[in-house]
């Protein structure tokens, strides 16, 4: 199952029943899970965990040290959860000491071709991640994230849960959960309909499409509708949406 033309240093742990193929190579500080594959000319670079279940396919960069001119060669990581799909010359670091030095992500996302994840992101579950898509650092997706192909997301922008952002759009704002986001720059343009009746159902959507239109089409001052909204409502979706509003940092670009 392993190829004797890759290159994996002494220390490397590799997990039961793992398939790597010709030209990879595999740092000594690397740890890879049971079951996964691993293509012909990927490299799994510096102190990278990856989980049970995963595929890395040809040519990504998986570890490499983090593309942050304040990095100066500390002991950093990157950890990658179970059954992750990684696909062709995708670009993943690992995090920084100013961001807690660990870039982490979570179980049974698909990360298609050229995407980038940089320093200190941490990734949710069963996001999908469209070609080229490329996120700065400290970002952070939360489950169940759609992102569109070719859109580049500021650093330190937050995405909440159930979120899709349209391809090539260009996000600098923190986009709430369960809204659908597009533009350059991102804007907000509704709820994610179609992903949320798949996920969650219809009596959750019409749930939220009120509280969507209190908090961002009434007029009213968006941070006190959010306070109300998640002091008042016993519905766990509304005060997931309102408690984003009020945590966020960078603000939402509804208008």
């Amino acid at each position: 199952m392993i190829s004797d033309r890759a290159i994996i240093e002494d220390g490397a742990k590799i997990g039961r029943n793992v398939k790597i193929e010709a030209n990879v190579f595999i740092s000594k500080d690397a740890e890879i899970g049971d079951n996964c594959e691993i293509l012909q000319g990927a490299c799994v670079y510096g102190k990278t965990k990856v989980g049970k279940n995963c595929k890395i396919f040809s040519y990504a960069i998986v570890g490499s040290q983090p593309q942050d001119l304040k990095y100066a060669g500390e002991d950093v990581e990157l950890i990658i959860g179970d059954g992750n799909v990684i696909r062709e010359f995708c670009l993943f670091n690992p995090g920084t000491k100013g961001g807690g030095g660990k870039t982490v992500i979570g179980d049974n996302n698909f990360f298609m071709g050229y995407v980038h994840i940089a320093h200190d992101c941490k990734i949710g579950n069963d996001c999908i991640l469209a070609n080229a898509a490329t996120l700065a650092g400290h970002v952070e997706l939360g489950d169940n994230v759609v992102i569109g192909g070719m859109t580049p997301i500021h650093q330190f922008v937050k995405i909440g849960d159930y979120a899709m952002i349209a391809g090539a759009s260009a996000v600098s704002q923190d986009i709430p959960p369960y809204c659908l986001a597009e533009g350059n720059r991102a804007v907000l343009k509704g709820l994610n309909l179609v992903g949320l009746r798949r996920k969650l159902g219809r009596e959750a959507v019409d749930v939220l499409k009120k509280a969507y239109k209190e908090l961002f089409l009434s007029g009213q001052p968006l941070q006190e509708t959010a306070r109300r909204l998640y002091e008042e409502s016993d519905n766990e979706y509304v005060k997931n949406l309102a408690k984003f509003v009020l945590d966020t940092k960078r603000g939402i670009p509804f208008r």
